[in-house]
């Protein structure tokens, strides 16, 4: 249930954005961002996910007005905004660097943009304490940001762009300078803190685990142009291409050709035998076939459909990790809960099996 808030959140349009760099070394206009299209829904989580260099920097710099689009118009709740300067936007940024203020305590950090606002003094006091308290850092309001762990300066970044209310929240891989285990733990408390206001909130990451996490959308960007989008369970589980499959997650490719078709089950003949996939894909005997298969979906056994050969068997405490040859393809297998399972060792012959419904037809 979200806060009641001062103001509703904003949904965000992008109606084909694009922005052009000259690359200073030959002279020639490119891309960062081509003709991305999309809508974001009030109150919704939504992740620009890609490699370095794919647009997703840009197109979040774009919103919160630190570029221009050179063609397309960004709306946010309904309002045309490409003209606005950063400060007239309904927006906050959190950035990578956290960007705060050495010489001012935690209070003052935070009530920065308040005062900037010209908001009164008590009003100041009362959402500074109430930000902090959400972010769990009561009590710190003296504290100077450099008396702080990278994570509670994290904390202070976000509450002091929490604290002028936007319509819209702004991540730039806010988490890129924490340790392992602290990001977890960061973007847990980053969800949990946009699911209790309502917030709408864009993040930007090239992390992919981090996307899976937090996201209620997930928008794949390649060379500058959207690569697929939907939610987690639907990038994962049915991505539209080799690469978004290989980005998001371990996957297993195998190529074959189509040998019948019985209901939605399409049988596809591999090298090593035959299987059969769940699709709705229109096909016909004779077409070339990639599917992909999660490590986690697939089965090793005495029998199944498969035959294959152990290369690697690895015991990872919640999962024994295998690599098995089948014909001449590297298949991965993650055993979850191998305890009282058959341990296959290196060289020994086995077979694969998966369910129909757990293999994707690229």
């Amino acid at each position: 249930m979200a806060d009641k808030r001062v103001k509703e959140p904003k949904g965000v349009k992008l109606d084909h954005i694009s922005k052009i760099y000259k690359d200073p070394k030959t002279g020639k206009e490119f891309y960062a961002v081509h003709d991305v299209a999309l809508e974001m829904k009030p109150g919704s989580f939504i992740t620009l996910l890609g490699p370095s260099g794919c647009g997703k920097t840009t197109t979040l710099r774009m919103i919160a007005g630190f570029e221009s689009p050179d063609e397309g118009e960004i709306y946010l709740g309904g309002e045309p905004i490409n003209a606005l300067t950063p400060n007239k936007r309904d927006t906050a940024m959190v950035f990578q660097s956290y960007a705060l203020f050495p010489h001012y305590n935690v209070f003052d950090n935070v009530a920065y943009g308040l005062r900037l606002r010209k908001v009164p003094k008590d009003e100041i006091k009362r959402r500074v304490t109430d930000i902090l308290a959400l972010v769990e850092l009561s009590g710190m309001e003296s504290r100077m940001t450099n008396q702080l762990s990278g994570g509670q300066q994290q904390r202070v970044a976000l509450a002091r762009a929490l604290v002028v209310e936007p319509g819209v929240l702004l991540f730039d891989e806010p988490l890129s300078n924490l340790d392992a285990k602290l990001r977890v733990q960061m973007r847990t408390e980053i969800r949990r803190i946009q699911q209790k206001l309502g917030i709408t909130a864009i993040y930007v990451t090239h992390d992919q685990s981090e996307a899976m996490s937090i996201s209620d959308q997930i928008i794949l960007m390649k060379g500058g142009v959207i690569a697929q989008m939907g939610t987690p369970m639907e990038i994962y589980y049915h991505p539209n291409s080799e690469f978004v499959a290989d980005f998001i997650g371990e996957c297993n490719f195998l190529k074959g050709k189509i040998s019948g078709k019985d209901g939605k089950i399409t049988t596809i003949d591999l090298p090593a035998g035959k299987v059969g996939v769940t699709t709705d894909k229109a096909t016909k005997p004779g077409d070339d076939a990639e599917i992909v298969v999660r490590p986690e979906a697939i089965v090793i056994a005495d029998q199944g459909q498969l035959p294959c050969k152990v290369e690697l068997s690895c015991f990872m405490g919640s999962y024994q990790n295998y690599h098995v040859r089948v014909g001449d393809t590297l298949v991965k297998i993650t055993d979850n809960c191998p305890v009282n399972k058959k341990i296959y060792n290196v060289g020994d012959s086995a077979y694969i099996s998966f369910d129909a419904s757990c293999a994707h037809l690229l």
